[in-house]
C-alpha cells in the first residue's frame, strides 16, 4: 500500500500500519517512492547522447558511458564497492534509476560541459526545430554511431 507522508492522514495511518507490520514478527519491507523520469526526457536523453556521438565521431555506447556518466556526473552514476576478493571495485549505476530531478541535473551538466569543452551545442527540449536537425544528424550517421 502507499501512502503520502506529507498528507496528515495518510501519514497518521502509515504510522499505525508500520507499528501493528513492527509488532507482527514477520519479515516486512518498506521502501520509499521516488518518481520516476519521464518518457520524453529519457527519449530526449538518447536524442542529444546520439547527436554528440554524431557530431564527436563517438559510438552512443561510448558517449552515455564515459561523457554522460563518467566525466560528467561521476556523483550520480558511479559507486564504490568493496570485493571480498577484488578489494575496492566500482559499479555504474543505471540512468533509469535517476528520479526527473537526478536526470534533469545529469542533463544540464552534459549540455553545460558539451558546450564548453567539445564546442558541440546540444539543443533544449523546448528548440524543436533543432531538435529535428539532430534527428536527421543522427540519421544520417547511424551506422556508425
Amino acid at each position: 500500500m502507499l501512502y503520502d507522508t506529507s498528507n496528515p492522514l495518510d501519514k497518521a495511518n502509515f504510522i499505525l500500519r508500520s507499528k501493528k507490520l513492527a509488532e507482527s514478527g514477520k519479515v516486512v519491507e518498506l521502501k520509499e517512492k521516488k518518481p520516476k523520469r519521464s518518457l520524453p526526457q529519457n527519449s530526449y536523453l538518447h536524442l542529444i547522447l546520439g547527436y554528440f556521438a554524431a557530431k564527436s565521431g563517438n559510438t552512443l555506447e561510448y558517449v552515455k558511458l564515459y561523457y554522460f556518466k563518467y566525466l560528467c556526473n561521476k556523483d550520480l552514476f558511479v559507486r564504490q564497492k568493496k570485493d571480498k576478493y577484488m578489494g575496492d571495485t566500482w559499479t555504474v549505476r543505471s540512468s533509469t534509476d535517476l528520479d526527473t530531478g537526478e536526470m534533469t541535473t545529469a542533463i544540464e551538466r552534459f549540455r553545460n560541459w558539451s558546450v564548453n569543452e567539445a564546442d558541440i551545442y546540444l539543443p533544449s527540449p523546448e528548440d524543436e526545430r533543432m531538435l529535428e536537425m539532430a534527428e536527421i544528424e543522427i540519421e544520417r550517421k547511424k551506422n556508425y554511431i
